[in-house]
């Protein structure tokens, strides 16, 4: 994919969360079934980074589950992190806004046990950018470490894909765009637009590789049919 290609996606997705990340947030007032589990997982005592927090929801699940090690959330969305903030008092997390597209992650020193990354992965557009991200993550993973992610499973419900717009709509081109990227539509409060990729397993482990890391585990989990997120756990090669 081009490079300007790609800022103008990532433009599209921005646009869409200062716009609508109050709307967006009042959908994410519980967190996904696939998250659940995740927590469950996370020692208490593992400083923690949470990389496209959102709205903070769960951070203040882990909050409530008793962890106690220091956690960042880093996010591009002023109105999402607006709701992160609020969480318990004396809890020992902070937030900052940051662009995870950048080449430079200044708001992030040090390394973390844990990195998560919920739902925000697919909303990068081409590999350099994911390598990128990754590269960042990698960095800052402690050795035996994981990165936790997941990852939007939208085709499988025939609901969500009815959702699926033609790229002419935002002013781009399908040729200009990698394969399985789409552009979906958004209906609350207003109409607008995000850009998202659908990942299958074998491209994940494919990225995986590139930027070294090793898949450990995956599962599926989210939606009605239990299936719409694909969860994947990753460790340093």
């Amino acid at each position: 994919m081009k490079p300007e290609i790609a800022a103008q996606l990532i433009e599209i997705n921005r646009q869409f969360y200062q716009k609508f990340g109050g709307a967006f947030s009042r959908t994410r007032g519980r967190i996904q079934p696939g998250v659940r589990k995740i927590i469950d997982r996370i020692g208490r005592d593992a400083p923690l980074l949470d990389v496209g927090c959102g709205n903070g929801e769960f951070i203040r699940q882990l909050a409530e589950n008793d962890h106690r090690a220091p956690i960042l959330g880093v996010d591009f969305s002023l109105p999402l992190l607006e709701d992160a903030v609020r969480i318990p008092n004396g809890f020992p997390a902070t937030f900052h806004e940051l662009d995870i597209t950048d080449k430079q992650w200044s708001v992030v020193s040090g390394q973390y046990s844990v990195i998560t990354c919920f739902a925000t992965l697919h909303h990068i557009p081409s590999e350099e950018l994911r390598l990128r991200i990754l590269g960042n993550i990698h960095a800052r993973l402690a050795d035996d470490g994981e990165f936790i992610f997941s990852s939007w499973q939208f085709l499988r419900s025939p609901k969500l894909a009815k959702r699926v717009q033609p790229w002419d709509i935002v002013g781009l081109n399908a040729q200009d765009m990698d394969e399985n990227d789409y552009l979906l539509d958004w209906r609350s409060e207003g109409t607008g637009y995000r850009y998202a990729h659908q990942y299958s397993e074998a491209a994940l482990g494919a990225l995986a590789e590139k930027s070294g890391f090793k898949v450990l585990e995956q599962f599926y989990s989210d939606g009605v049919t239990g299936d719409l997120g694909l969860y994947q756990i990753w460790a340093k090669r």
